[in-house]
């Protein structure tokens, strides 16, 4: 059986450079933005950690905030709509596209799983051109916490009706794919320019530089294999 190909979304997909643009008017540096969603992860772990859930778009409007204070920038209600509406508005990665419709193509259930908000997540695809790629896209708010804990993959799996077996996770960042790991799902690692595997963890079956390689490796592992 082919296993159900499983992405995340932000920095997998799409490009968070996208946003530069907005936080250098805003702050002056596109370094604020690299620094505000690292901020982002670190309130979301955290609040997962504490066994809460808040929303990822609170979640980075706190963020938001947090850096605003480092440097001393007074931020209006303008300003902060204009990074929401950046994040909803966000290009692929140039990759993404043809690596999605080579998997599609060899008949595998590609699927979408992000900590946004549905309706965010929904934008942010529909914008992308890549909504049409999946067989659903969904959002951590049907567990009610945050990647990586198990509940995600666990619910997620559910909604599938598949067996954490028959799932493999296809993302950027090393804590997302040992998060699916540990809810006995298979791991992709894209190594997107600055993101590194965590030598803490086990490493996935399959690791590539883009999505072509990962692409290729998927083919060859869950679906080629099976034929033999």
């Amino acid at each position: 059986m082919s296993r159900i190909i499983v992405f995340d979304v932000n920095e997998t997909l799409l490009d968070l450079a996208g946003l530069d643009p907005v936080f250098e008017q805003l702050f002056g540096t596109a370094d604020a933005r690299r620094e505000w969603f690292g901020q982002v992860l670190q309130s979301a772990m955290t609040t997962t950690i504490l066994g809460q859930y808040q929303d990822f778009t609170t979640i980075a409007g706190h963020a938001l905030t947090q850096i605003a204070a480092r440097r001393a920038v007074r931020l209006t209600q303008k300003d902060r709509e204009a990074v929401g509406a950046g994040m909803r508005s966000l290009p692929p990665h140039a990759d993404v596209a043809p690596a999605l419709a080579r998997l599609r193509d060899a008949g595998l259930r590609l699927v979408a799983l992000t900590n946004s908000p549905s309706a965010t997540a929904r934008a942010q695809l529909d914008h992308a051109g890549l909504s049409d790629y999946f067989e659903d896209i969904l959002s951590v708010d049907m567990a009610q916490t945050l990647k990586p804990a198990p509940e995600v993959y666990n619910t997620a799996a559910r909604s599938m009706l598949a067996a954490a077996r028959d799932m493999r996770l296809v993302a950027a960042h090393a804590w997302d794919v040992a998060g699916a790991m540990n809810a006995g799902w298979e791991g992709a690692f894209v190594a997107r320019p600055g993101q590194v595997l965590d030598p803490l963890f086990p490493e996935p079956t399959i690791v590539g530089d883009d999505m072509e390689q990962v692409a290729t490796a998927i083919l060859e592992q869950d679906v080629y294999d099976d034929d033999v």
